[in-house]
């Protein structure tokens, strides 16, 4: 077990999506992922074990975050754990996926390849969610995860200020 759950879905990857819901909702994500969480979450988030289409999707944005709080060249034991916190009870295939994403070496080119049409703002919020934009290295990332993903300066600026962060570009 790596963490608690935080409620309607099933621990694991299902776990994180119902954790993102929240974080998708402060985001303020419209349709995708982000809608179909709120949605859960505004009628009491079924008891439903989550699609292979979810579960893909929380893996990804699942290592977006990670990738996200590697991006300086370091992740600690505390970062893991908070990461880890939204997961809850894992099964073996998933605790592989993580101590992949942990292991694995930071590469935007692949997270941006991974990212279904449709899901750049939520990889993008996602990523901001897993560091503290408190380092150029950090900042760098970012600029270069909105670029190959499409999103324009002010777009990212947009996101930072609804999830609380200063924005990227003056």
């Amino acid at each position: 077990m790596m963490g608690g759950s935080q409620g309607g879905l099933p621990g694991g990857l299902g776990g994180l999506l119902d954790s993102l819901g929240g974080a998708a909702a402060a985001g303020g994500a419209a349709g995708g992922l982000g809608g179909l969480l709120n949605q859960a979450l505004q009628k009491g988030a079924p008891q439903e074990t989550p699609t292979v289409a979810q579960e893909q999707q929380a893996a990804l944005l699942l290592r977006a975050m990670i990738q996200a709080a590697k991006c300086d060249g370091r992740i600690d034991q505390a970062e893991k754990e908070a990461l880890t916190a939204h997961l809850g009870e894992v099964t073996a295939e998933e605790a592989r996926i993580v101590e992949a994403s942990f292991a694995a070496p930071v590469d935007v080119d692949a997270l941006v390849n991974d990212t279904p049409r449709g899901m750049e703002q939520q990889v993008y919020m996602m990523s901001l969610l897993g560091l503290d934009l408190d380092s150029q290295a950090e900042a760098q990332y970012l600029h270069s995860l909105a670029q190959k993903l499409g999103i324009d300066p002010q777009t990212a600026n947009a996101i930072h200020q609804k999830m609380g962060e200063p924005a990227l570009y003056s």
